[in-house]
């Protein structure tokens, strides 16, 4: 799938196991995103911005944003009983800073002890500080579900193991959109399947159902 071309899908768009949240600027088939995750798909926009996959981080117990932005049509996620706050501070781009399931979470090494705690007790997972290929920003060079995480090729095998064990989930390395690592910004993905730029290759997508444990 791409939005208007673009196929950084992660970027503009996130979900978790129990919602998707796509952008309202951008025409795609929705019923299609919605039939492959498995879970509503809300069109939403933080702040009047597109990008949700970089600003927001979540799981199945809750959903993370800064309290800069509010979130367009709000309501529905209430409906659905998603759990959803805002954290106060200078980081905004919580989708970047934050890599996460429903067993745990890495978070940017530059995070407070405050903030730490804060994404822990919303999310209800304990939070680690980490890097992923020496990349603090571990939600874009990462993707992850309950059944597995795919990360940068990069990744040392000391970092692969701290995230297989702060995730509790096996974890493979890969690309995505032909041949970008950063694969947190080429998709999203849930324990019920995964939706990724159009660019992506054949090759990719295997290595990407394997990490994830959809085959």
């Amino acid at each position: 799938m791409s939005f208007n071309r673009i196929p950084y899908l992660g970027a503009f768009a996130m979900c978790t196991d129990r919602v998707a949240m796509f952008p309202t600027q951008f025409h795609f088939k929705e019923r299609d995103a919605q039939n492959v995750l498995g879970v509503p798909v809300i069109k939403s926009s933080l702040g009047k911005s597109p990008l949700i996959g970089i600003l927001m981080a979540g799981n199945s117990h809750g959903l993370v944003h800064s309290d800069l932005f509010d979130v367009e049509d709000g309501g529905r996620l209430a409906n659905l009983k998603v759990n959803i706050q805002h954290a106060s501070g200078k980081f905004t781009a919580f989708g970047n800073l934050v890599l996460t399931n429903d067993c745990g979470a890495i978070a940017n090494p530059d995070l407070s002890d405050d903030l730490l705690k804060f994404i822990s007790k919303q999310l209800n997972v304990p939070v680690e500080r980490g890097t992923i290929a020496g990349v603090k920003n571990v939600g874009a060079a990462g993707v992850a579900t309950n059944h597995g995480a795919l990360l940068h090729p990069d990744v040392s095998e000391r970092e692969l193991k701290f995230v297989e064990k702060v995730l509790g989930v096996p974890i493979g390395v890969g690309t995505a959109c032909s041949g970008v690592k950063f694969v947190g910004l080429c998709m999203v993905a849930n324990s019920n399947g995964a939706v990724v730029g159009m660019t992506t290759t054949g090759p990719e997508l295997g290595r990407i159902e394997s990490a994830l444990g959809f085959v």
